[in-house]
């Protein structure tokens, strides 16, 4: 595959991604700013056809065109948040994947790109977002919103626990099963 090719691929998939997250929506029993949505898929299915760091750059750019099209209020810490555990999920599954491109490396990938984005969404939003956000929001405020959704959350382990762990495996694993799904469906037009 030339260069403009895989720019041009790699463009695409960011803007169907991006075109994805304006659909996302909130789920039951979690805190509304934590949202469901399917911005991950074009990532994945890019890292699995085009190699890891497609996987990566279609990441950046959703998150890039995200944060200058539509403001989420969050002065880009909910950028940055989608960004880190988007490829802690999207790198390791097409890093796996791509060395022997079959069904058992896709789903071996993809159930250790899960266990990466509970792992890294935890720390990251413990250490990182939520710090930055406390620098909107204070942080009782930001655990009275959680816990509207969800009374167990009472402080930051809670929310972690109770809000951040669920959410992003539900998350990863229904994107891990749409691409199962559909992932063979399209991968002729990306190698094409």
């Amino acid at each position: 595959m030339n260069k403009t090719n895989y720019i041009v691929k790699v463009a695409l998939l960011s803007v169907i991604a991006f075109v994805l997250t304006i659909f996302e929506f909130p789920i039951p029993f979690f805190p509304s700013f934590l949202k469901m949505g399917f911005g991950d898929l074009p990532a994945l299915i890019g890292g699995f056809s085009l190699g890891p760091m497609a996987g990566v750059w279609i990441e950046l750019l959703k998150n890039v065109l995200n944060f200058i099209l539509k403001n989420d209020g969050t002065g880009g810490v909910g950028n940055l948040s989608n960004f880190l555990v988007g490829i802690s999920f999207v790198l390791p599954a097409s890093i796996i994947y791509i060395r022997n491109k079959n069904r058992k490396n896709a789903i071996i990938g993809m159930v250790i790109g899960i266990i990466c984005m509970v792992v890294v969404g935890s720390f990251t939003n413990y250490f990182i977002i939520i710090p930055l956000y406390q620098k909107i929001l204070p942080l009782d405020a930001i655990i009275a919103m959680a816990a509207k959704a969800n009374p167990s959350i009472g402080d930051m382990k809670t929310y972690i626990t109770y809000a951040v762990i669920p959410f992003n495996f539900i998350k990863a694993l229904i994107n891990s099963i749409i691409t199962l799904i559909i992932y063979k469906k399209i991968s002729p037009i990306l190698h094409g």
